[in-house]
């Protein structure tokens, strides 16, 4: 019987340093230079970030989520489990790595999918960190439900024309290219009928109509645009995989996605119940410390259980993934992950803000930031209560009604049968008595 829960010895140094790296030259970025991750860097931040790029593929944990074939390590979901815990520190981090969403997800399947051609031409690029790219897929209308999606392409000779409106593209006022899933055959269910387009960011056509920020950005300062698609032309070689196969690579990209966005909350988390045990710690109030109070023990406790529940389910969930090689096999367990992320995360934060008092809530402290992440996380690749659909009906697929009219369990039914069982021996007792 194999059960372990150490890390090897040679890794473990590896994220030894990866901590050490993060916190003395990641997180200073995220103070130094705010929401411009995704921003061509300037001739001043190339002169800062590049050392760090090149110090990072020196030390081998560049791009770790990708084969060696395209520059990367080949980690397992596990190993990058064990990464992302650390790199979600910081929102710099993940640009310095070569491992920001959503170029991953979108590395990923141009991987799989794309063409020698495409590899070359948007793969390479992305892989080098010379550009970013954008996943145009949600609508205005429709969300994430791809079954009432609206924006078409149709083809007109050696062309396709794309047409229609995508909503929270994020990174479009910055990418290079984006990747569009548009209906290709109105005729067929939605999972057969769309295509996915790798587009350049310069092709006639594409109107970003305003760029929608989150909670506490400018009107129009934001980094997911509501797209136009007006008519939008581009070659038969633009179709990425086949025609009608754009839900298949989605699913490809987005449980990859879901479980990722997992693996970097649990550092956000952390970093919060840190500073709570900080906190609690150092402030004196009512004649003794913060710590001594039991309702911020109570916090600190309900804190801690949450947060190693969560860790190690989703440290399970990666080796699930890494043993069966199938995201569909590990679908319940990465959707459940996705439905405990955002309740864990706002929990925490929402008890480390409370234990910082008016501090807490300033925009001195992150913790206003880290429970509007949670609120984003509760929505990102797919809202929380369609996972918990998803969930209920891959658990009820182990199960089957009852025959009769009680249940299993029913204890009058199991004390006849138990009696049947022992008749024999339950006779002789009686007789003896």
């Amino acid at each position: 019987m194999a059960w372990d829960f150490e890390t090897d010895p040679e890794f473990q140094e590896k994220l030894d340093w990866v901590d050490r790296f993060v916190r003395e030259e990641c997180e200073p970025l995220d103070l130094a230079f705010p929401h411009l991750q995704f921003h061509p860097l300037t001739p001043e931040r190339r002169a800062i970030i590049d050392p760090l790029k090149e110090e990072v593929r020196r030390q081998g944990m560049w791009a770790t989520h990708l084969g060696p074939e395209l520059g990367g390590q080949g980690f397992g979901q596990l190993k990058l489990a064990l990464l992302n815990e650390i790199l979600g520190r910081s929102l710099w981090a993940s640009i310095v790595f070569g491992c920001q969403a959503p170029d991953t997800g979108n590395a990923e399947i141009i991987a799989h999918y794309g063409t020698e051609e495409q590899k070359e031409r948007y793969l390479m690029p992305l892989l080098n960190g010379e550009c970013f790219s954008t996943y145009s897929m949600t609508e205005p209308h429709a969300g994430a439900d791809p079954t009432l999606f609206k924006c078409r392409a149709y083809k007109d000779g050696d062309q396709w024309v794309i047409d229609g409106w995508k909503y929270y593209s994020s990174n479009a006022k910055t990418s290079s290219f984006l990747i569009v899933m548009a209906v290709t055959d109105p005729e067929v269910s939605a999972y057969q009928g769309m295509s996915m387009f790798l587009v350049p960011s310069d092709t006639p056509g594409i109107e970003i109509v305003r760029n929608v920020g989150l909670y506490g950005e400018a009107l129009n300062e934001g980094s997911h645009a509501l797209i136009h698609y007006n008519e939008v032309r581009v070659p038969a070689d633009a179709l990425l995989g086949g025609e009608g196969q754009a839900f298949a690579i989605a699913q490809t990209r987005l449980g990859g996605g879901r479980i990722h966005h997992a693996m970097r909350t649990i550092a956000v988390a952390q970093k919060a119940l840190d500073m709570m045990c900080e906190r609690a710690l150092s402030r004196t109030v009512s004649g003794g410390l913060l710590a001594d109070k039991q309702f911020v023990q109570g916090y600190i406790a309900d804190s801690y259980a949450q947060l190693i529940q969560f860790r190690l389910f989703v440290l399970y969930t990666a080796w699930e993934i890494d043993r069966y090689n199938d995201y569909k096999k590990v679908r319940k367990d990465i959707a459940t992950a996705k439905v405990v992320m955002p309740t864990v995360l706002h929990d925490i934060a929402w008890r480390a803000m409370q234990v910082h008092g008016a501090l807490g809530v300033s925009n001195e402290m992150p913790f206003m930031g880290m429970v509007h992440s949670a609120a984003v996380m509760g929505l990102a690749d797919g809202p929380t209560e369609v996972h918990k659909v998803t969930i209920a009906r891959q658990v009820l697929r182990n199960y089957k009604a009852t025959d009769g009219m009680w249940p299993t369990e029913w204890i009058p039914g199991k004390v006849d049968a138990a009696k049947a069982k022992f008749a024999e021996i339950l006779e002789l007792e009686v007789g003896n008595l």
